[in-house]
């Protein structure tokens, strides 16, 4: 299988660099940056999508992080990075595995995307497993929201995160060598980081890039007890029963004795929570007149640790997982200017990946072994606007080989198959926008059990799904819009809900799929609103869902192999809730310019005959001030996260907290220049927190106060 894999990758590729042969392209529309190499990323483009739009006529809740923004936000997982964004929160299992959250939506339902194409790895199959995409090498991240998403796979029905990097050049610099550093420092976790990036004008069209970033980390900082009170009271009432009974082992831990009264006391540091990662691009291009073309391939390595989930009550185990992840990938892309009278181009994406990691024990053997090598592809074809009428039409497949060896091998091999036909039409009429999406998906999953594995469902699932979406927007007054959408879609389940059936240690948990499951279908509508005027810029964004057959981990109340059970069910659900962003300029004394910031988001989700969806987050407000001038920028912001009382069966509510953080940065040649500074404080007061996505959100807080030095050089 890995060989028909690797052959057929090869031969996609190569049909595709024949037909796009150097007749190929001037700048690239999707996913280039501006002209020149040394301006910052237009946050007013959203390029995610076959066919590129202005932010403001999107017609549903979209966010583009770039420049002195994206480098202040980074940090060593994705879902961190963005987790200020509005409608973003993380799944923030420890500082190194951390997955976007959007509009409360996690895991299956949110795609996460390297230039387009899927991360190709083993993230979406549990929480304690990190995505494969780096963003210290980010150039740009994009979040989209509602049914525009879609163009991505039944997969993005919460919503896509699209990485964008440079290994691909689509442009030609405008020296003969364009450099690029960025370094880091972050005293939560002593964190020290680095990347860079080198482009070269090999001449006649040929572009070379090359990029590597290395991050390591120490355990990270936290400002208190890495448990919650209830579970320290917990922990030290079995430290009394097993004084008692004149013992100090937990009965049916495998792994040494539990010190109870030890871990209620655990403070200031979040033991395993380390981590050490480098990555190596090498990439090739040819960019013309008539159209691009161009490889690259990326080598990720990634070691890193899992809080420890400390044990509370006697019978439970304590571990503390190290993953070992690496990533060897292709990507490959092309683009034709037709320029005819109906299709102006014809663009390529394909990804080819071959992905590992191990779970190591505490004595370095390893216990568990993920094993995914799969590709994905997608085909463009973007028609010529006339009248006001533009669109794109193309087709996406998706192939996956999945397997698990070892004592936790809780997913059987598994095998994926997919191909979607997809198309997205815009017309322009005066002040009125109208949008229209279509898109079929057939998917087949395979469950391919070993001859010693007969607890595992041996057999096929297949599923067709359509999805169909309708908007239109109405430009009622000069700087303001208003827009409404409308969508109908479709997901198959995963391989993970559909097989699984066994321990994960690396989440605590004893997870059951469901091989009968049927696809789920979620009717939408979403409203927006969008100011925008000489001294303010206002965004509302409000959506409500009616989900059939949601899918979710419902947890029984019952132990197998010492760990609790998660059954993966389906129900009807409802999700409804809102983000809503402002800017005000107070001021315009001399080269300064003085804003007020505003944010809240909320999403409310409720499954019938079951209640609140677990691991929901709250109300989220947030305020600030900031100072702006062509050298310097000062913000100050609080954040205000509300306590979360409404929780599905088992789980415990979320304390609200409130941070305080604080950010410079100094450009010293000015806006768009080679050297910008920035240093921030964040979690100012050093206060505790806990994320509600979190499934580890009772034994690991967030970091305490983080002081942050990051510097950029462009030349």
């Amino acid at each position: 299988m890995f060989l028909q894999f690797r052959s057929s990758a090869s031969l996609a590729v190569l049909a595709l660099m024949a037909a796009a042969s150097p007749a190929a392209a001037q700048q690239v529309d999707d996913h280039s940056g501006p002209d020149d190499y040394h301006a910052g990323e237009d946050a007013t483009i959203v390029v995610t999508g076959a066919v590129t739009v202005s932010r403001k006529d999107a017609l549903s809740g979209v966010a583009v992080l770039s420049g002195t923004e994206l480098d202040q936000a980074l940090r060593p997982s994705l879902g961190e990075t963005l987790a200020d964004t509005p409608g973003v929160s993380a799944s923030s299992f420890g500082p190194n595995a951390s997955r976007p959250v959007l509009r409360g939506l996690q895991g299956e339902r949110v795609r996460v995307l390297s230039n387009g194409i899927g991360a190709i790895d083993a993230s979406n199959t549990s929480a304690d497993h990190a995505l494969a995409i780096n963003p210290l090498l980010a150039k740009r991240i994009e979040v989209l929201r509602g049914p525009q998403s879609l163009q991505y796979g039944s997969a993005a029905i919460g919503g896509v995160v699209n990485v964008i990097d440079r290994r691909i050049p689509t442009e030609i610099p405008d020296e003969p060598v364009h450099l690029g550093v960025l370094a880091g420092y972050g005293s939560a976790a002593s964190e020290r980081m680095a990347s860079g990036s080198v482009d070269l004008s090999l001449g006649s069209g040929w572009v070379a890039h090359f990029d590597a970033s290395w991050l390591k980390t120490d355990d990270v900082r936290i400002p208190g007890y890495a448990l919650t009170p209830a579970l320290r009271t917990e922990a030290l009432a079995s430290s009394l029963i097993e004084e008692d009974e004149g013992t100090h082992e937990s009965e049916g831990h495998e792994h040494g004795e539990v010190d109870f009264a030890a871990n209620a006391a655990v403070r200031g540091r979040l033991a395993n929570s380390a981590a050490r990662t480098w990555n190596l691009t090498g990439g090739i291009a040819y960019v013309g007149d008539g159209g691009s073309i161009g490889v690259a391939y990326s080598r990720l390595d990634n070691r890193y640790g899992v809080p420890i989930r400390y044990a509370t009550q006697i019978g439970q185990g304590q571990e503390a997982p190290l993953l070992q992840m690496k990533q060897d990938r292709i990507d490959a892309r092309a683009e034709l200017k037709l320029g005819g009278d109906l299709l102006d181009k014809l663009a390529f994406r394909y990804g080819f990946a071959d992905y590992t990691h191990a779970e190591i024990e505490a004595d370095g053997t390893v216990a568990t072994s993920f094993f995914n090598q799969g590709m994905e592809g997608r085909l463009e074809l973007v028609q010529t606007t006339r009248g006001g009428w533009t669109g794109a039409s193309g087709l996406q497949f998706v192939l996956r080989d999945f397997d698990v060896i070892g004592e936790e091998s809780y997913l059987p091999r598994n095998e994926t198959r997919q191909i979607g036909f997809f198309t997205v039409q815009q017309y322009q009429a005066g002040p009125w926008k109208l949008e229209a999406g279509l898109r079929y998906e057939q998917s087949r999953l395979a469950s391919l059990p070993g001859p010693d594995q007969g607890q595992f469902f041996a057999g096929e699932r297949s599923f067709d799904t359509l999805s169909a979406s309708v908007g239109a927007a109405y430009d009622f007054a000069p700087g303001w819009k208003v827009g409404l959408n409308l969508s109908r879609s479709e997901r198959s389940p995963a391989a993970e809900e559909l097989f699984a059936f066994g321990p994960h240690h690396g989440t605590e948990t004893f997870e059951m799929g469901n091989p009968a499951l049927r696809k789920e279908r979620a009717h939408s509508v979403e409203a927006i609103l969008r100011g925008k005027g000489d001294r303010f810029d206002f965004e509302l964004s409000a959506y409500h869902s009616w989900f059939g057959n949601f899918i979710y981990e419902a947890r029984t109340g019952g132990f197998s192999d010492g760990l609790p059970e998660y059954q993966i069910t389906q129900a009807a659900a409802r999700l409804y809730g809102f983000e809503v962003q402002a800017d005000v300029i107070l001021a315009r004394p001399g080269a300064w310019t003085l804003k007020a910031q505003a944010l809240a988001d909320y999403v409310h989700t409720t499954i019938e005959g079951a209640g609140p969806a677990p691991r929901i987050p709250p109300l989220r407000l947030k305020g600030g001030l900031a100072a702006n001038s062509s050298n310097l920028d000062f913000e100050a912001e609080v954040e205000r996260v509300t306590a979360q009382t409404r929780v599905a069966a088992f789980e415990t509510g979320t304390p609200g907290y409130t941070m305080v953080n604080a950010s410079v940065a100094w450009r010293p040649w000015g806006r768009h220049r080679p050297l910008s500074l920035m240093l921030s404080a964040n979690n100012l007061f050093d206060v505790e927190a806990r994320r509600h996505a979190s499934l580890l959100k009772d034994y690991a807080p967030l970091p305490g106060r983080d002081i942050r030095l990051t510097v950029r050089v462009e030349i």
